[in-house]
């Protein structure tokens, strides 16, 4: 499976759409600052998540998460 997550900063200011194989790995990933876009922001939570059978499906949908659409999505609806 392949999963496009949202992450949510402890302090719920910042937003993060990636794109993983392994969920729980990912998110201990970025919570042990693994990752240089999520590192300066601190722990996270996983806020939501899409789970995909087939991985060109899961990247077109990261993509339209994080166009603006798709920023306007999250705050609406999620």
């Amino acid at each position: 499976m392949h999963f496009v997550y949202i992450l949510e900063s402890e302090n719920q200011e910042h937003w993060y759409v990636g794109l993983t194989d392994d969920l729980d790995w990912r998110l201990a990933e970025h919570n042990a600052g693994k990752s240089s876009h999520t590192s300066k922001f601190g722990s996270w939570n996983l806020k939501t998540y899409a789970a995909f059978r087939d991985r060109s499906r899961a990247e077109a949908f990261e993509l339209y998460l994080k166009s603006h659409s798709g920023r306007a999505f999250i705050k609406k609806h999620l």
